[in-house]
């Protein structure tokens, strides 16, 4: 029996700030998921299953919060199920509730991804001392510097791709409303003289620390049908993993990567990427990473990600827009980063993207990352059904 086909016909996203000190978790995660309702003019009664997703507990401190959730998420009586796959567990939550869909266990499911990181200390819980491991440096930038300094030193790469890339993604967001970070007075220059971090990533490189939720309603071919909007099809999805360290590790390009976009792109019939996909909502929280994951997946030859970025290719209005809600540069909620990611590319294609709609995309592709380069999680969205 072939797959049920699998549509996003809600999406709704909290707006994105440093501290959502008015609400508790359960009130952030509900005004996503009832603004995901909206959207697809549905009701709790509508929703079949739940699956939600977050990054390390320690992020918050609140040991299992989502089993203190199903109030909020009208998950009383329903099965609702918590999916971990570090910073790619936005992307990851969307596929498990994907595969119910598509494997006809559930019709209509509610997914979920948040973080409330002022509730804690993100950076020094990803600190923590961990046997066997490279340690973290107070921080995953310290953690990634060297391996985009390995990237400079492979290809080549002159220092100021990552102020273009930095500059890029928060003129974008000025044109979300739900983005985190809204610098209207910032300027290349301002971004290039921002204090060194971790050499060569710089503070305004940096991704933001967020409080923020997003949710989609994904149903099968009759709920889509009866969609008052057009929905997103999913084409293609895929998860990989692998070692945080192992003999012969590509920190610059891993193997988990490659695989992963190789085979969302079997799964939707694209031969050639950077040709056949419009827009790509990449998981970026670290400037450098938009060169270095533009050859990851395929989209540029080994050491010419760099030359992509340099010559605009990657702009709003570029022939391949990377991250035109703003990305995460201007937004991250870290447990729903990869989501937004995976829900703005579905807005891209139903045309409902606002101010930083790509015009005439059909096909977007979705991306997260997360742990030391090792979970991935992608998914490709057109606007048309997938081929039977």
């Amino acid at each position: 029996m072939p797959k049920e086909p699998v549509a996003v016909v809600g999406i709704g996203q909290t707006k994105h700030v440093a501290a959502r000190g008015d609400v508790s978790i359960a009130g952030l995660v509900r005004e996503a998921a009832v603004r995901a309702l909206a959207d697809a003019e549905l009701g709790w009664a509508d929703v079949d299953a739940v699956v939600i997703g977050k990054a390390p507990d320690f992020f918050e401190g609140v040991m299992m919060p989502e089993l203190y959730l199903a109030d909020a998420l009208g998950a009383v009586g329903k099965p609702m199920l918590r999916v971990h796959t570090a910073g790619s567990v936005g992307g990851s939550t969307a596929l498990v509730a994907a595969n119910l869909v598509s494997a006809r266990v559930h019709r209509t499911v509610l997914t979920l991804a948040f973080e409330k990181q002022s509730e804690s200390n993100a950076m020094w819980g990803l600190s923590l001392p961990v046997p066997f491991q490279q340690p973290l440096l107070a921080g995953a930038g310290g953690f990634f510097a060297p391996h985009v300094r390995a990237y400079m030193r492979r290809t080549g790469a002159p220092d100021g791709i990552g102020s273009l890339v930095a500059y890029k993604d928060r003129r974008n967001a000025l044109k979300n409303p739900y983005a985190h970070l809204h610098e209207h007075d910032l300027t290349l220059e301002k971004v290039q003289a921002s204090p060194m971090l971790w050499d060569p990533i710089r503070y305004s490189e940096t991704c933001p620390s967020s409080d923020g939720a997003c949710a989609m309603i994904l149903t099968d071919r009759t709920g889509a049908a009866r969609s008052p909007r057009p929905p997103a099809w999913v084409h293609g999805g895929a998860m990989r993993s692998e070692p945080t360290l192992f003999a012969g590790k590509d920190f610059v390009s891993p193997r988990a990567g490659r695989d992963c976009a190789a085979d969302v792109y079997r799964q939707s019939g694209i031969t050639d990427p950077r040709r056949e996909i419009d827009a790509v909502e990449m998981y970026v929280p670290f400037s450098w990473y938009e060169p270095m994951w533009l050859e990851n997946l395929g989209f540029a030859e080994e050491g010419e990600g760099w030359k992509l970025t340099e010559a605009g290719v990657t702009e709003l209005d570029g022939d391949l827009p990377v991250n035109p809600s703003g990305g995460v540069l201007s937004t991250n909620p870290i447990g729903a980063s990869g989501m937004i990611r995976f829900a703005e590319a579905a807005l891209q294609v139903r045309g409902a993207a606002g101010e930083h709609q790509v015009d005439g995309a059909r096909r977007a592709l979705g991306h997260a990352y997360g742990g030391g380069a090792q979970f991935f999680s992608m998914w490709l969205v057109g606007d048309t059904p997938p081929a039977t």
